[in-house]
Formats: C-alpha cells, structure tokens, sequence
C-alpha cells in the first residue's frame, strides 16, 4: 500500500503555520499573565461544587450558545483539558444540538468525521456505528460507563458527545479500536431553570421535550428531562413513536462528598427500516422513497438505565469517584426484509427466479425475509476511580488509578414463519402480513454473559511548564460464557473463553504557551472473540485480536480560547485480525489491517458573532493480509447451491480496502448572528464512496447533504427553522452486508420549526 506523505505534509505543514500565525498576530507586545490555577468555566463550577447551591432564580444568564468545548472527560476518566489530552478529540456540545435539531446520537455524530453508520440485524437496531474503519458498536459509553445496550439513543438528556480516536484500552477496556464515544449527561445544577421546547417538521414530524432543574436546598438540586415524539419520513410506513425520561438528583452529603442519583427510560415503537436491496452490487435503482417490508413490522425496544455516583474530595490533591451503573435493553423485532433472489437466497431452492445481471428494475424479483426476534441485553458495572494530584521536586504530577467490574448478559429467541413472499422489485408496494402465515419459536435460544475485571493507572507528567509525559497501563480479564439451549429438551451445549490482556498508552506532549500543543503518542486495544457477548464454536479457540495506533498533532487555542484547531496524522494496526475460513468455517487470527490517515478540525468563534464546527478526515485502508474468500459467481443464473455445479472459484481480497470505511469524509456547520436577535447559518456533510464488504464487489456512492437554520432568540425564548436535507438528495445513510446488501436512504428535504420557551 502507498501512503502520499506528500499531500499530507503540506496539509499539516499548512495547517500547523496558519494558526502560528494567527496566535503571533493576535500577541500582544507583552503577553499577559496566565492563571493556570484559576478556576474552569462557570457551567463546570455549578457540577463540581453542588455543596454551595444557592437560591437564587437565574434565567437567560448563561451563555447557551457557544460551540468552544471546555473540557473533555473522555480523555481521562476526569475532566481533563482537551490539550493535554494526546489524542485527537471531537467534542459535540448542546449548543451545536439545539441550532441543528439533532436529536438522536446518529445526528450528533455526522459532525465527527471519520465516522460510518451500519444497519444492524433486524433493521436498524440501535446505534452501529464505524469509527476510523473499525466498529464502535460496543463502545459507546454514558458518562464513562460503558453502555453496552444495542438501542436508538436520543439527545434530549445529554448535554454534549464526545470522540475519543484512537485505540482506548487503557481506559475502557475492551473494544475500542477505532475509539470511542461518549454522552455526558445532564446533571443538577444551582441554576434554576425550566425549558419547553415543541418542533412540528413536514411529513408528520411532532416532537416536544422538557428540561427542569430545581435548587432543592443550599446543598442538594435536582433536574429532570422528558421527550416525546410521534415522527414519520419521507420514506413510506417508516415512523417513530417514542417516549423518555431522565430523572436525576444531587445531595451533598458533607463539604467533601457529593451523591448522584440518575436513571434514563427509553420507550421506543417503530417501524424497522431495512432500507433498499441491492441488485448487482449496487443498491437498487429504485424510488428512495419505497419501504420494502411490511406495514405492520414493528419495533419494541425498551431501555432502563439506573446509575449511583459518589465523589469525594480527601482533600484538594485526592479525589475519589465511585460509579455504579445497571441497564436493560428488551427488544422484540419483527422485520420483513425482502432481497434480490440469487442462487444463495432462494428458498426453498429452486422458487425464486435469479435475474442475470443487467435485468431492468420492473422484471427483477424479490423473496421475503422475515427476521422475527425477542432479545434482552443487560449490564452491571462498577468504575472507581482515585486522582492524586502532587509534587516530587519540581515534578508535578497527575496519577489516575481506577477498577471496573462489570457483567454483561444477553438472551435471544428467534422465530420462523411458514412461508415466503415473492414480489416485484420495481412495482414493489408494501402491505400487511398474507393471511395464513405461522408463527413457530425457533427451535433453540442463546443466552451469553462476560465478566469484566479491569485494574489501570496513567500518569501525566508535568517536566516542565513546555513538556508533559503521559503514560498508562491496565490489565483487564474478560471471561465469556454461552450457550445454545433445545427449547423441547432443556439441553444446552456450552462454550466458553477466558482473556487476559495488558493495554498501554503512551504520549510525549510539548506546549510552548497556553495557545499550542504538540503532541505524539501509541497506543493498543483489544478485541475478544465475545465482545458483543455472543459466542459460537469456530470463535470459541480465537484469541484476541490486537491493535496499536500511532500518533502526531496539534492542537491551537486561538482568540482567547474561543477556537479551536487541531491536526493529527495517524496510524492504526490490527495485525491478527480474525478471518474466517471459506472452506472449514473455521475462525483464526491470520489476518491484518491497517487504517493510515489525517484529521483536520475547527470548532468555536471565529468572532463574537460568527461560530464554526467542522473536520476532515482522510482514510487509508487496507486489508493487508487475510484467507482467500469464495468469489461471486460471475453468472448469477447459475445456482451453485446445487451439488450439479461446481463450487465458485476461490478470490484473494488481499490488499482490499475495508468495509464501510470512506477514504474522505467531512463536515461543516456555521451560524452567524445578525441584528442583536437573528441568527442564520447551514451546513454540509460529505461522504465518499464505500465498499459494503471486503470483497470490494459492492458499494454505494459518496454524497453531499446540506442543511440550513434561521432563529430568532430571546432571552426567554427561541423560535428556530431548520431544513434538512436542503437540495433534496438521495443518499444512503447505513449500508450493511446481510441479507445480500442493503442501504438505508437518508431522510428526504425536511422543513422543521421549533419553539423554545424558559421561564
């Protein structure tokens, strides 16, 4: 593989200088003193010093508008300032949420880029998410506890989103090869405040969500935050009727200790979008608009998240955290895919006719699918973690040690129907279930769990004012149970996989003034074979896969601090990756892949009036080792699961870019504010082309969306427009494998308008 250092040095060298520029004009002729002791913002007083609420009313005080990210947790397991963190973070706060109407995580994040979304079995089940060309499914965190759950995560709760790039096993364990993602809560404040905000958008688009914080005393508060919605799409049938709630409480125990209470319950009924069929390695030509399902699919998900957090403060230098988290995902799925027929997709063979390539859309047939599943996903998980802030000399040092324990279980049931539907691709309308079908529990179920012990310590090393060492390690134990129960007999066949891995982080940061940061790092991850907590035979004798990542950048606070630019160029290395065996079935670790690249970013004000968030990330990939793989037939009349004919021909993918892992992608969102109450603003999202698979034999084109805004604010209230999806494109939101290919259309032009009123 080549890799142009060429374009990729002038662009850090270019963005390097611009900011060096800019920090040696904004400078004045004798720079000014800084406090490097002063106290953070405001916003992260009122979180960290509940012992002092007040009781007085303030309304439209503070500033909820601001893009400028304050401080990271995700970096450290404690609030940590994003410059001295030696890792590209992206950071997504409220302010950014509320001017473009993101309401679901999936929004939140297409202002990170370098960042994919998949569909998931059973339609889009929960958040799939691809993160520098690896899956990030199971490393989504909520307020640095892991949140395994495979569910559809809203905003309304959250006060920001943040990315950390980059392997993490440092810090979170398991997973976490491309990064992770992380949603910071919103937690009581002393600041009293209740907040309606209704939205009405074309298509049926209704939605409304309640955010209340009361001071209950000098020393305790509490917040809650409701949604609802009832919102249909410009895809047929497809809607979502949903419902939350986020209730949390804060009481200081004593001056030293603080208790948090919180709870998340989602309530979801939807319709499972499986989005369109592919047909000769593209996705149909067919209308965007077109569901192909039925219309009474459904999908019942259920999310309960309980949390207990203590702090307490020794003293100014020794500071414990101890969080205590338990949730449970119920799910119960009915979707009716339908796939283009080929000779590996015909059942009962031989009754679906194979259109050969070239075939018109209106001649093409399409069979029923129907995924029908009941799954329970539950977690429980315990993170403490001690920070020792002290001197040796002149050494100044920042020393985190932490233990997580956690479990995670999972049950799932599957159904089969009778019968298979057969229908017209290009003439294709959805209609309820055929009378007559039966509905049989499948012969077995799976149930799963893994135990998680996990011990780390990382120190940040002050040397000087300039330099800074960062250096970690952790040893975590992952043991993974399953098994494969006969529901007539009871009988269960049982597997079973124990890991024990070491992870390291390391990085060297150097700052010459309060405006730049420079930094390289390594770091490594792992990835059992029961990540997901599931477990099958070929997977059961695989060891982990491993990784490392490489990695240089820069970091700018420009203009007081109010923008922030950043660079990076990295390097990420899975070297026994696993690969399935086209013959035997069976799994190994022969594998290896690597993802090369650069990062560009900008959040913040550009002037008191105009903000900005936007990045670029280009992706290198590249299947660098792997087993031959069965190559697809070049005729796709000839049914090759008749023992008539012979296998196909065996195809090296080495070499191969990996799946769903764009080579640019990027993205941009400005607002400016104009006559004293006005601001107006838009944006763009951009996403190359992608392979679905790493045969490389299917994909879908890259695309551009763009969106607008135009508000008027008060301080009591807002009424904001937002238009999604201005040009009206079509374009292909998830992509997924399964079921002969498939991608999910993004959401059509969209008009919403949305009314916010404090008081």
């Amino acid at each position: 593989m080549k890799f142009r250092l060429t374009p990729v040095a002038a662009a850090l060298t270019t963005l390097f200088a611009i900011p060096s520029i800019a920090s040696a004009q904004d400078a004045p002729a004798t720079a000014p003193q800084v406090n490097e002791s002063a106290p953070a913002k405001a916003d992260a007083v009122q979180t960290e010093n509940v012992t002092n609420l007040p009781t007085v009313k303030v309304v439209g005080e503070r500033d909820r508008t601001g893009y400028t990210p304050d401080k990271a947790t995700i970096g450290g397991r404690v609030p940590t300032e994003i410059r001295d963190i030696p890792q590209t973070v992206n950071i997504v706060n409220r302010a950014v949420l509320d001017a473009q109407n993101a309401t679901s995580l999936t929004d939140a994040l297409r202002n990170v880029p370098g960042i994919t979304m998949t569909s998931g079995e059973g339609g889009q089940i929960g958040d799939n998410v691809n993160l520098r060309g690896f899956t990030a499914r199971t490393d989504i965190y909520l307020d640095g506890v892991r949140d395994r759950g495979q569910y559809k995560r809203d905003t309304f709760a959250l006060e920001s989103v943040e990315v950390l790039k980059g392997p993490s096993s440092l810090f979170f364990g398991r997973g976490s090869t491309g990064g992770v993602i992380n949603q910071v809560s919103k937690t009581p404040t002393r600041e009293e405040l209740t907040q309606v905000s209704a939205s009405l958008g074309t298509d049926d688009y209704y939605r409304t969500t309640v955010d209340v914080n009361r001071p209950l005393s000098d020393t305790s508060a509490v917040r809650v935050a409701l949604m609802w919605q009832d919102v249909s799409s410009t895809r047929d049938v497809v809607e979502n009727k949903d419902w939350g709630v986020a209730p949390s409480l804060r009481v200081a125990l004593s001056k030293q200790t603080d208790l948090t209470l919180s709870g998340l319950v989602l309530h979801n009924r939807d319709t499972p979008d499986y989005g369109i069929p592919f047909s000769f390695g593209k996705p149909s030509k067919v209308s965007s608009s077109t569901f192909y399902g039925d219309t009474d699919d459904f999908f019942n998900q259920d999310t309960y998240v309980g949390k207990l957090a203590l702090d307490h403060r020794f003293n100014s230098s020794l500071k414990l955290r101890n969080q205590f988290q338990a949730s449970q995902t119920n799910l119960a799925a009915r979707p009716t895919p339908y796939r283009v027929c080929t000779a590996a997709f015909n059942k009962p063979a031989g009754t679906c006719p194979v259109s050969p390539i070239g075939t018109p859309v209106d001649q093409i047939t399409v069979q029923s699918d129907r995924r029908d599943r009941e799954i329970t996903d539950t977690s429980v998980f315990n993170q403490t973690d001690l920070v020792a802030d002290f001197s040796t000399g002149s050494l100044k040092h920042t020393l985190i040690g932490g233990v997580e324990i956690g479990r995670d279980m999972t049950k799932n049931q599957g159904y089969t129907w009778s019968a298979r539907v057969l229908d017209n691709l290009g003439t294709f309308e959805p209609n309820a279930s055929p009378a007559g079908l039966t509905r049989t529990r499948a012969a077995t179920h799976t149930e799963g769990t893994a135990d998680t012990l996990g011990i780390y310590i990382n120190e940040t090393l002050t040397i000087t004012p300039e330099w800074k060492v960062v250096a970690g390690l952790r040893r975590d134990s992952f043991d993974a149970n399953a098994k494969t129960i006969t529901n007539a007999t009871g009988v269960a066949v049982r597997l079973k996989r124990d890991d024990d891995e070491l992870s390291y982080r390391g990085g060297v940061i150097y700052q010459p003034d309060r405006k730049q940061s420079y930094y390289v790092s390594y770091g490594t991850s792992f990835n059992p074979s029961a990540e997901a907590v599931t477990l099958s035979a070929a997977q059961s004798l695989v060891e982990p896969e491993t990784t490392r990542s490489y990695e240089a950048g820069a970091k700018f606070d420009l203009i007081d601090g109010d923008l922030s630019v950043s660079s990076a160029l990295f390097r990420v290395e899975k070297n026994n990756a696993r690969t399935t065996d086209p013959v035997t079935n069976l799994v190994s670790v022969e594998g290896n892949t690597q993802v090369q690249g650069f990062e560009l970013g900008m959040v913040g004000r550009i002037t008191s009036k105009w903000q900005i968030i936007a990045g670029y990330t280009y992706l290198d990939s590249e299947l660098v080792k792997s087993k031959d793989r069965v190559a697809a037939t070049t005729d796709p009349t000839v049914d090759t699961s008749s023992s008539a004919n012979p296998p196909p021909p065996m195809m090296s993918i080495q070499g191969n870019e990996l799946a769903n892992t764009p080579k640019s992608s990027g993205s941009l969102w400005t607002t400016y504010s104009f006559l004293t109450a006005w601001e107006i603003g838009g944006g763009a999202y951009y996403v190359g082309d992608r392979y679905i698979t790493t045969s490389n034999l299917t994909s879908v084109n890259s695309y551009w969306r763009v969106d607008g805004t135009l508000a008027y604010r008060q301080p009591k209230y807002d009424v904001q427009l937002n238009i999604q999806n201005v040009l009206d494109k079509d374009y292909y939101d998830a992509v997924v494998a399964s079921e002969g290919g498939r991608a999910t259309p993004g959401r059509g032009r969209t008009a919403i308008i949305t009314g916010t009123y404090r008081f």
